[in-house]
């Protein structure tokens, strides 16, 4: 088992500023990421009363997905590291009240999760800030039993999600992106190379892994929600969070650029993943 400590500049990350911006934002981020974690969703087969293991389940929406799919007979435990979002998560209304839920302050790098009892793992967007992901995945493996199938959600490379990349470039005139130092660091794109993801999980003892890519275009249904995602989630939130004597200038122009890609259902812009399926 790796050090428990290991992840312990991921936890305070989630649980100060980030964390709580997610927890305000949860109606518009469900929204933004929804269709994507229901396509990796899709890849997962479940029987109806399995116990299905949701890894980084922040706020709860794909919890209660999870349960909504599963009978009376199946259980859903919701484990994440940010206590801002799992106390949003167990404010939520159940969406399948038949169905057995709960949320869990847990990581999964390092905590025991209890041994070998669910039938199934999935994650949206929450298995990419370990910083040990060969030692979280072997430890998520014991959790699961033989032969039980994992199915997760992660980004591509950074250049392919315009939604994330664009607004940031709107500063770069006036503050250049700093170039990323470490791309396997603990962070969103940790996963975009698909030859890593195979290794890692390969190495933690998972077989049958495919990688398929995923197109999608995403946003939420007012160009005000739009930007106030890309005011304070991905690179310029973090910049901004840094340097917040930008944020007038930021909040004109990133208004002005997402102009372009609104649409009668809302903003709609490119955002490419991989959906992760493996067996335990």
């Amino acid at each position: 088992m790796s050090d428990p400590q290991a992840n312990a500049a991921q936890i305070d990350y989630w649980n100060a500023n980030v964390g709580k911006t997610w927890a305000e934002l949860q109606d518009l981020l469900d929204a933004q990421i929804d269709p994507l974690g229901r396509a990796a969703m899709a890849a997962l087969p479940l029987s109806p009363d399995a116990h299905v293991l949701d890894i980084g389940c922040g706020c709860g929406q794909t919890t209660y997905q999870l349960a909504e799919r599963l009978g009376s007979g199946g259980k859903v435990t919701g484990i994440d590291i940010s206590e801002p979002m799992l106390a949003v998560a167990r404010n939520r209304a159940s969406t399948a009240p038949e169905v057995a839920v709960r949320f869990v302050l847990a990581d999964a790098q390092t905590d025991a999760l209890g041994g070998g009892q669910f039938d199934a793992a999935f994650s949206r967007f929450g298995v990419m800030f370990f910083s040990d992901p060969t030692a979280a995945f072997r430890n998520i493996r014991r959790r699961l039993k033989p032969g039980a199938p994992l199915a997760f959600v992660c980004w591509r490379p950074i250049s392919e999600n315009l939604w994330m990349s664009a607004p940031r470039a709107c500063l770069d005139d006036l503050v250049p992106s700093q170039p990323v130092t470490d791309p396997t660091a603990p962070g969103p794109f940790a996963f975009a190379d698909p030859d890593r993801v195979r290794t890692l999980l390969s190495d933690a003892g998972f077989s049958a892994i495919t990688l398929t890519p995923h197109m999608a275009h995403v946003g939420v249904a007012t160009l005000e929600g739009q930007v106030q995602i890309s005011l304070k989630v991905g690179p310029l939130g973090s910049l901004l969070r840094e340097e917040p004597q930008w944020r007038d200038v930021a909040t004109e122009r990133v208004s002005r650029m997402l102009e372009a890609y609104l649409t009668p259902d809302g903003v709609k812009m490119p955002a490419a993943v991989w959906i992760v399926t493996a067996c335990a």
